[in-house]
């Protein structure tokens, strides 16, 4: 008990490790999530704003934002922190299979006793953790052995990690045939090393390691065009994890992603059995599960063609509080952007939220927060409500918005009256 409170004592404010990162952000959430509720109650307003509505709201949402932006911060902080864990655990995992397998072989050699294919499994399983370990250490700061599946947008890619699998089962499968080809003598043993290294027999397993990896670099072209062209809008996540191979930007299931995991996930354990019960030679895949594969990976790079769109403002209203006269728009009212695509996939966040910007014109509105129990009446994907600033000169001006990912909508021009 005492160890534990030195240790516990030791920390300071400017600690930096993943206890001290992971309870900040624990506790940044927590204020922001306290002072949302207390000012959607309508509490916690000073004197000086609480006589004008417009003027609390943009004092509430100024406030929610700063809140946010801390949350934002200790939220990258314990992302980077979770990575270096991250890291270290993949690293113990790899060497922890590796001792797997050697229980496994020791327990399966009892009755048969040792042979020199076990030993070629065993050297092989070490070469690859040793490889794999030191990928990792230069990787250490952005994930480790995860860093390569880790995309720009910092969440886990599946297009990455399906043919990182193959790669990893495909190097296993040449290094066990070539170990034993090194302690083999000439002879029929090396004979069928040989035939089992053949093109023919290896032809399928090519074939999908090639379109997986293929899939990959196509899909990164296409996001790239896409965003370049502002018809697609991604947003950089605090962390990736691993629902990210199952899941689209905004968290929900993907069923483009989580057939070509399942998918790959079913024909790789077939190719690992296959090793399993023919250690020396490579998987020998039929051409039916390959075209399985090539069938997924079809669906999943046509989905990533279609995803994503470009904000749309479809009509400009004035917004009438009850009791109000139905009038034209006037400097100083509110008005209501009807449209779709305002908030883009992984957008949620109220740091997010808060960049939301429309254009009135020739200034710059932002789109103030506007707190409820649980969450935000605004901004929200098909509706948004910014004031027209006095700075607006009457007559016809144009309004549009621009997304936290920086995409531009469409313009929309209403009249202003005097």
């Amino acid at each position: 008990m005492a160890v534990q409170e030195m240790s516990r004592g030791t920390h300071t404010a400017a600690c930096a490790c993943d206890d001290c990162s992971r309870e900040g952000h624990r506790r940044a959430i927590a204020a922001f999530l306290e002072k949302r509720d207390e000012f959607a109650a309508g509490q916690g307003l000073p004197a000086a704003v609480a006589h004008s509505l417009g003027a609390s709201r943009q004092w509430v949402s100024d406030e929610l934002t700063l809140s946010a932006r801390t949350v934002a911060d200790r939220g990258r902080e314990a992302g980077h922190s979770w990575l270096y864990l991250l890291s270290r655990r993949a690293v113990l995992a790899v060497w922890i299979a590796a001792g797997v397998l050697l229980l496994v072989q020791v327990g399966t050699a009892l009755g048969t006793g040792w042979s020199t294919a076990r030993t070629a499994a065993l050297l092989a399983a070490l070469i690859l953790a040793a490889l794999l370990t030191v990928a990792a250490r230069a990787q250490t700061l952005r994930g480790g052995l995860l860093a390569p599946l880790v995309g720009e947008d910092n969440r886990l890619s599946t297009s990455k990690a399906v043919p990182s699998a193959w790669l990893v089962l495909t190097a296993f499968a040449t290094l066990l045939p070539a170990l034993r080809l090194a302690a083999s003598e000439p002879g029929p043993e090396r004979q069928a090393l040989y035939a089992g290294l053949a093109l023919g027999r290896a032809l399928p397993l090519l074939a999908v390691l090639a379109l997986t990896s293929g899939v990959a670099v196509l899909v990164r072209r296409v996001v790239s065009v896409r965003i370049m062209g502002q018809r697609l809008q991604k947003l950089p996540a605090d962390r990736p994890t691993g629902a990210d191979l199952l899941t689209d930007d905004a968290g929900r299931g993907s069923f483009p992603d989580a057939q070509y995991v399942l998918v790959s996930t079913v024909v790789l354990a077939f190719a690992a059995v296959s090793l399993a019960r023919f250690p020396d030679r490579l998987p020998q895949l039929p051409w039916a599960l390959a075209l399985l594969v090539a069938l997924s990976a079809a669906v999943y790079l046509a989905a990533k063609y279609a995803e994503g769109s470009r904000p749309l403002v479809l009509s400009v209203v004035r917004r009438r509080e009850p009791g109000d006269l139905d009038a034209a728009i006037r400097p100083g009212d509110d008005i209501e952007i009807r449209g779709v695509g305002f908030v883009p996939p992984g957008a949620q966040t109220p740091e997010m939220l808060a960049r939301l910007v429309v254009r009135v014109g020739a200034v710059h509105v932002h789109v103030p927060l506007v707190p409820v129990a649980g969450g935000f009446t605004n901004p929200s994907d098909a509706v948004l409500t910014v004031p027209v600033p006095a700075e607006v000169e009457p007559g016809r001006i144009e309004i549009q918005v621009v997304t936290a990912a920086g995409v531009e909508s469409n313009r929309c021009t209403i009249d202003v009256a005097e």
